[in-house]
């Protein structure tokens, strides 16, 4: 690994000829920006090195060594005020390389808090969820899966949504009349309820998918190059956040067993017309519900009990012994968890019920009609 992906402190930069003859020539022969950008935290890190090295070329002062250590710790104090966290004193002017160059580090101060963003990533192509959640004025619920499986959520119009660990969902207690609104940053399979008049968005970071009714797999990880859709049943439309936005390009439409790709590097679209031939996808649904049917003919209710189970990661309760002789013919592909429930305890009859808690279930029933 190279030397410089250890760089935690100012100093590490500023110790590497090759990126002093970056910062002074421009010339980049180490690929110093590529670098750079690949990661936000490093490109800030490169750009207060890059901006301390500037500030060398203002000539010496006579400040005294106290008067440069006072003015040092202003400096660090106010930039700690503006970044709303803690960052650590540099004892610079232990160095002979750094004494009179205070005025320069004011100035370095007075750019630090945004000057990084717009020389090395351009503000309209940073989207993030973080980002995403404190432009909404609605107030949202947050649900996060810090667990080593799957959770189930279930949305207020009838939606669900199977959330995979390390991701976080975040969504109205009610949705508004006109639309349905949610935020994802990790990866869900969500299955929409019906209803044209209100189409459901899901904002992932830079994408967003709109639906009205319809099964699908959005993975987008802010660690990850890339931002997947994967359709199972329904239509789908794909668009980048900054284009609905401004509403100047169409949505990429996706059916059943196709899927697109976003590359954060090259922010390019790829539609897959078949999922199945593209070996990262094929991988993620491996042993997935994407894989699963849920068309029954003549089947018993345990069993149905037993492959949603299966699917969704949940554990449901039953009166086994009541339920032991009912056999089920019915498509639940396109539904909901919940919708999927109720068609079920509407088949049984006999007052048949469910209650849901997280990833327990349990059905009420005194058995078939």
């Amino acid at each position: 690994m190279e030397q410089r992906n250890y760089y935690t402190e100012i100093e590490d930069f500023l110790d590497d000829p090759t990126f002093c003859l970056w910062v002074r020539t421009k010339n980049d022969p180490n690929g110093w920006e590529e670098w750079a950008v690949e990661n936000p935290k490093r490109a800030k890190l490169v750009e207060e090195a890059r901006l301390f090295l500037l500030a060398m070329k203002i000539p010496e002062n006579n400040l005294s060594q106290a008067e440069i250590e006072t003015a040092l710790e202003t400096t660090w104090t106010k930039i700690k005020q503006k970044e709303g966290r803690r960052i650590p004193i540099i004892k610079l002017w232990k160095n002979n390389f750094f004494k009179g160059a205070v005025a320069a580090i004011l100035i370095f101060g007075l750019l630090l808090g945004g000057l990084y963003k717009n020389h090395f990533i351009p503000q309209n192509k940073i989207i993030t969820y973080n980002k995403l959640i404190k432009e909404n004025v609605e107030g949202l619920v947050e649900q996060t899966n810090n667990s080593n499986k799957s959770q189930i959520i279930t949305l207020s119009d009838g939606s669900s949504v199977l959330l995979k660990p390390k991701s976080k969902l975040s969504y109205p207690k009610v949705f508004a009349k006109k639309e349905r609104i949610v935020y994802l940053s990790g990866e869900g399979f969500f299955e929409i309820s019906k209803n044209p008049k209100r189409p459901f968005y899901v904002y992932a970071n830079e994408i967003v998918t709109k639906v009205v009714g319809t099964s699908f797999r959005i993975k987008a990880y802010c660690s990850e190059p890339n931002v997947e859709v994967l359709v199972r049943t329904g239509k789908v439309e794909v668009t980048s956040n900054q284009k609905i936005k401004q509403s100047k390009e169409k949505e990429i439409a996706l059916l059943p067993n196709q899927g697109l790709r976003f590359e954060r590097k090259n922010l390019t679209f790829n539609k897959i017309t078949d999922i199945t031939q593209d070996e990262s996808l094929t991988h993620i649904l491996n042993g997935n519900i994407e894989q699963l049917s849920f068309e029954f003919t003549d089947i018993p209710v345990s069993q149905i009990l037993k492959s949603i189970e299966q699917a969704y990661l949940v554990e449901i309760d039953f009166p086994k012994d009541k339920l032991k002789e009912c056999h089920l013919t019915t498509s639940l592909s396109d539904q909901p968890l919940p919708e999927k429930l109720k068609i079920i305890c509407r088949a049984l009859g006999n007052n048949s019920s469910y209650e849901m808690n997280g990833n327990q279930i349990i059905i009420l029933s005194n058995g078939c009609n």
